[in-house]
């Protein structure tokens, strides 16, 4: 009976202690004054994406949403309204796994709005196996980081105009244990492995946010990255996951964030006065990290984007 209590009891600790690891240094976002801004979140009808819309749609701003369905964009929309106060709110429909789908989201975005103040590129997913996009990459590297790659770069003349504006890629903790090969983005030459291809992706949504700090860093925009957190949202727990990493991700959902906490650093980047001037840097927990040494590796980050200019069809 006593070993059955030490068992136990020790079990307990070990849960709590994973709580509070996963919980400890959240705070919820602190809404600011958007009022005249332009926001674009990616991926905003469920998780950190809504939470994201939610808190800069509550400063007064104008918000825009992606979402690949008109049914989930009036659903979120709606939610967005309500739970703002704000009916400043609009959707453009965006498949992230399709070049078409991006340029004409894109299109949509230059032809409803005079300005772009702030874009959060932060719709993401994970693959339980190799899938391919509709243009032929690997999925995850594919709607995680070429999509969002060719979005950006369509609407950055719109930011340029419109500085100071900022970019903010969310990303995660999962690029530290990356391999990223320029050589092989789709996994044709190697085993597939889900988190693998995730944490490449990441990655390259790091790499991204840093090339894009030099090259617009005398325009008047800045470009971060940041990891939400372990947050319990729907994430991981679609169809396209894994059934083991489906099991991992609800056992520890209880334990993990919400995404309400998940949203504090993307808003915190996105229109915060204190990160104002902040620029290819990677936060946390709405501070600053150091992110693996791949990640700032300045060379990496010029040979993905000439390499991703070059698959998405851009000269």
């Amino acid at each position: 009976m006593t070993i059955a209590l030490w068992v136990v009891g020790g079990a307990a600790v070990f849960v709590a202690l994973v709580a509070l690891s996963m919980r400890w240094g959240h705070a919820k976002p602190v809404i600011h004054d958007t009022a005249g801004k332009v926001m674009l979140v990616t991926g905003a009808n469920s998780g950190v994406g809504l939470a994201t819309a939610i808190a800069l749609a509550r400063g007064g701003g104008t918000v825009v949403i992606t979402t690949r369905s008109e049914e989930k964009a009036d659903r979120a929309v709606a939610r967005i309204r309500d739970a703002s106060g704000n009916d400043d709110v609009h959707s453009v429909l965006l498949d992230l796994s399709s070049l078409d789908s991006v340029r004409r989201a894109a299109a949509g975005v230059l032809e409803r709005f005079n300005r772009l103040d702030v874009l959060v590129n932060n719709a993401g997913a994970v693959n339980s196996r190799r899938l391919l996009t509709d243009d032929g990459f690997e999925m995850s590297m594919g709607a995680n980081h070429l999509g969002p790659f060719l979005f950006t770069e369509l609407l950055t003349p719109l930011l340029v105009r419109s500085a100071p504006a900022r970019i903010v890629n969310v990303s995660s903790n999962a690029h530290a244990v990356a391999d990223l090969r320029l050589d092989d983005l789709s996994w044709e030459q190697r085993p597939y492995a889900q988190m693998a291809a995730y944490g490449a992706s990441k990655l390259a949504n790091i790499l991204h946010a840093n090339e894009l700090a030099r090259r617009l860093a005398d325009q008047g925009v800045t470009a971060n990255s940041a990891h939400p957190g372990a947050i319990g949202s729907s994430f991981g727990t679609g169809s396209g996951t894994s059934r083991g990493w489906r099991i991992v991700f609800r056992l520890g959902r209880p334990f993990m964030a919400t995404p309400d906490h998940g949203a504090a650093t993307p808003v915190k980047l996105a229109v915060d006065p204190e990160t104002a001037g902040v620029t290819g840097q990677y936060w946390s927990r709405s501070r600053p990290r150091t992110t693996s040494e791949e990640a700032r590796d300045v060379e990496l980050a010029r040979a993905l984007w000439d390499r991703s200019a070059e698959l998405v069809g851009l000269s």
